[in-house]
Parts: structure tokens; sequence; C-alpha cells
């Protein structure tokens, strides 16, 4: 179940997903096989082998990837979510999801 985004946001990473680009989407996320772990980070991109290339970049596998018709992604968790995060500059999800405070 997801919650703690607005429509407009989903809206928008789906039409950046879409047009190729590499966009991202944190949300509050409850899901008992993955304990510990209450937000989840979605970096989608509709081109298939940028999105692979930018998961090389931070040690993903292309099998990790949700191969989605519409909006591939990687879903990003716990420690790994929040270094991917700061690497990338997604200082607003990090401070709106208070993602820092896991460390």
């Amino acid at each position: 179940m997801a919650f703690g985004i607005k429509r407009d946001e989903l809206v928008e990473w789906k039409r950046s997903v879409k047009a190729g680009e590499v966009a991202f989407l944190t949300h509050y996320w409850i899901d008992e096989r993955f304990p510990g772990c209450d937000t989840v980070t979605k970096v989608g991109c509709a081109d298939i082998g940028r999105l692979i290339n930018w998961g090389i970049q931070h040690g993903l596998k292309a099998e990790w990837i949700h191969y989605d018709p519409e909006h591939p992604h990687f879903d990003l968790f716990g420690d790994r979510q929040y270094e991917i995060l700061k690497k990338e500059e997604q200082w607003e999800q990090i401070s709106r999801f208070s993602l820092s405070k896991q460390k």
C-alpha cells in the first residue's frame, strides 16, 4: 500500500518515465516482506537501456528491474535507497521522508 504522495507527483513521475527520463518517486509503503522499511523509491525510465546503465552505476542488476509495460523501474529500500538518493542529490525526497535519520 502506497501513501504520502500527491496525485500530481505520480502523474509527473509517469510522464517523465514515459519520456525516457530517469525519474524518482519516493513514498511511504508497508509490506511485510520488507520488515523495517517504511518507504520505497521507484526509479523509472521507459528507455530500458538507459535504466540498465543507470542501475549499473549504482550497483543494481538488470534483473532487479520491475519490467512494467508502461513504467519500468527499480525499487530502492533501506540503506541502498538513501545512498543512491544522496548520490543523485534528491535532497527534497531525503528530507521529506526523513531518510537521513535511518543512518
